[in-house]
């Protein structure tokens, strides 16, 4: 049962890579995907995410996105420095240090505010990374082949924004096997991992996890779309992001 149990998931993991196949295997292919793509994937020329902060502004609200995001992914539950996260909760100071404003209104100097991975269009990750492990999708998203990785960590110290965790060791040990998602592949000692937008849901044409149950206070879609949902969120309400002068043009906003 239990061969059958890490053969799946190895399958499964290998489905999971080729959603996130980099620009250099398309071109290789002759610009046509090596693997089959689910007509009702959904598509974007520049993913983004607003996070409607007025909403979406206590721990528990966040810690419970996060426990459904971490689920879906088989993210393990490691206490201590060495926790493996891909959405967690911190204060306005840590969050926006370069917006830190002595007279904020105190409402929002004691809210905490939703962090993962911002996705940028100019990541510091890729071009750091010697092994093309992270790489840049043609749609945005910032995507992992934790087969590539090699563990230097490079790409932890190239982002600024504390969006990846390393995997110290044997993150399996900390999971319930008996509640691990068959559909998503589990990592290995010496892997980086990260918020990968879900991109193995939108490949099946579904939002993002923690979008779905965010009720409402999470909007996903087509930066590069002047229709779209986040397009039309950006052109109503004031949102700032994360460490303006690092120039990484993060794809995340924040409705404060």
């Amino acid at each position: 049962m239990k061969n059958n149990r890490r053969a799946f998931i190895k399958l499964a993991g290998i489905a999971a890579a080729g959603l996130a196949v980099a620009p250099k295997a398309l071109a290789s292919s002759g610009g046509h995907s090596p693997v089959s793509v689910n007509p009702k994937a959904v598509h974007a020329k520049h993913w983004a995410m607003v996070i409607d902060t007025t909403k979406l502004h206590t721990a528990e609200e966040i810690d419970k996105l996060a426990a459904v995001c971490h689920h879906i992914h088989n993210v393990p539950k490691i206490e201590g420095k060495k926790e493996v996260k891909w959405l967690w909760h911190d204060t306005y100071g840590h969050s926006f240090p370069e917006q830190e404003n002595p007279h904020l209104a105190e409402e929002v100097h004691h809210r905490v505010f939703p962090l993962l991975c911002n996705h940028c269009e100019n990541p510091p990750c890729v071009r750091v990374c010697p092994t093309k492990a992270t790489f840049q999708r043609p749609d945005g998203i910032v995507a992992m082949d934790y087969h590539r990785c090699i563990g230097c960590r490079y790409c932890m110290a190239g982002c600024p924004y504390g969006s990846r965790s390393f995997n110290w060791g044997e993150p399996r040990l900390g999971l319930d096997v008996t509640k691990l998602n068959p559909e998503f592949p589990t990592r290995m000692r010496g892997v980086v991992e990260k918020c990968n937008f879900c991109v193995e849901r939108l490949a099946v044409g579904q939002q993002p996890a923690c979008v779905e149950a965010s009720e409402g206070a999470m909007f996903f879609g087509d930066l590069k779309d002047p229709d779209s949902e986040v397009r039309k969120v950006l052109r109503e309400k004031f949102t700032i992001r994360r460490k303006p002068s690092a120039g990484t043009e993060p794809s995340v906003y924040y409705i404060i």
